[in-house]
């Protein structure tokens, strides 16, 4: 099961440039063996810019996980804590092997009725017969109109 993932284009670009290390969530996924998230760099980007892998998945008081990840956060202080305020606990994603696409992905051109999700909706990749295109379904019924797909040609991730 993959995850595409919404997120603010400062953001999205830190991960893909590699200094952001941690994304942050108020919400852990639902569903477990996440293989690839998605990054989907909000308004006004609104494109499909690269992929990572979720290293591990760390639960904790807010405070604490400032206190450990501050440093490889990609967020300052004042953002981190404004997104979490009145919150117990937050979760973080650790991000590994991540790829920029060459040529980000503008999911509307594929999909004329693509909804961005809130915050992120679950896909899933099933071998199509066309040649090296691997075609991602929406899971859940979240962003993205029954029936509709992602692609992801092989040539678009660098």
């Amino acid at each position: 099961m993959d995850v595409l993932l919404s997120i603010k284009p400062k953001f999205a670009e830190s991960i893909v440039d590699g200094r952001k290390k941690y994304e942050f969530r108020k919400n852990a996924f639902s569903k477990k063996n996440i293989g690839k998230v998605y990054i989907y760099s909000t308004t006004p980007i609104k494109k499909i810019i690269g992929i990572f892998k979720i290293n591990k998945i760390i639960e904790d008081k807010p405070s604490t996980l400032w206190h450990h990840l501050k440093d490889d956060a990609g967020i300052s202080e004042k953002e981190f804590f404004d997104y979490f305020k009145n919150r117990e606990v937050g979760f973080a994603y650790e991000i590994a092997d991540v790829e920029k696409f060459e040529t980000p992905v503008d999911p509307k051109i594929l999909f004329p009725n693509f909804v961005p999700p809130q915050s992120f909706c679950y896909i899933k990749f099933s071998s199509m017969p066309y040649g090296n295109k691997r075609i991602a379904h929406p899971q859940g019924g979240h962003g993205l109109a029954d029936g509709q797909a992602i692609e992801n040609t092989s040539g678009v991730a660098k």
